[in-house]
C-alpha cells in the first residue's frame, strides 16, 4: 500500500508510489505485452445479408445458412402491441423479417417501429403454423413456410441436444 502506513499507533509517513514498469512499443514482432497484434486475426463471420445472397444463389448450404441465421440480428417490424406482425394475405401466414435495418426501412418506411432479435430467438418464438419472409423487398427474398420453420427447429434441436 502506498500513501501512508496503516498500522495502528504508527506515525503517518508518506511514501512514493511504486514505479510503473516500462511499457513495450505496440505491434511488431517481439514487442510482447498487451499491445501485440495477432499475426492472423480471426475472420469475421458473414453478415446475414451476405448469407441470404449466398444461400439464394446456391453457394451456401442450408446447414451453414442456419448456423449464420441463428447468431445474426434479425429486424422485425412491430405494431403497438408486443409480438410479430403477420401477413395473412398469403397462402400461409408469414411474418416479414429483415437482415438489416436498411432492408426493413425499404419495406416499412423510415419512421417505422421495429425490434431486433437473433435468428435463434425467431425460431424459438415463431408461432406454430407461421412461416417468415426474409428481406421481402430485397433482391434475394427468401420465404420459409411453416414446414421449413419446423425443419429449422428440428435442426436446432439436433445441434443442441445431439
Amino acid at each position: 500500500m502506498y500513501g501512508y502506513d496503516q498500522n495502528p499507533g504508527a506515525q503517518q509517513q508518506y511514501t512514493h508510489p511504486p514505479q510503473q514498469p516500462q511499457q513495450q512499443p505496440m505491434g511488431g514482432p517481439g514487442a510482447g505485452g498487451y499491445g501485440e497484434q495477432p499475426l492472423y486475426p480471426e475472420p469475421s463471420p458473414p453478415s446475414l445479408g451476405d448469407a441470404v445472397r449466398a444461400f439464394t444463389t446456391g453457394s451456401l448450404s442450408a446447414e451453414d445458412f442456419q448456423q449464420i441465421f441463428a447468431t445474426s440480428k434479425v429486424y422485425c417490424p412491430r405494431g403497438d402491441n408486443p409480438g410479430f406482425l403477420a401477413l395473412h394475405n398469403t397462402q400461409q401466414p408469414v411474418i416479414p423479417m429483415f437482415s438489416t435495418l436498411k432492408e426493413l426501412r425499404r419495406y416499412a418506411g423510415k419512421e417505422s417501429k421495429y425490434f431486433v432479435i437473433t435468428g435463434a430467438e425467431v425460431i424459438d418464438l415463431l408461432p406454430t403454423g407461421y412461416g417468415f419472409v426474409l428481406d421481402m423487398e430485397g433482391d434475394h427474398r427468401m420465404v420459409f413456410d411453416a414446414k421449413a420453420v419446423e425443419q429449422m427447429v428440428d435442426f436446432a434441436m439436433r445441434r443442441m441436444y445431439g
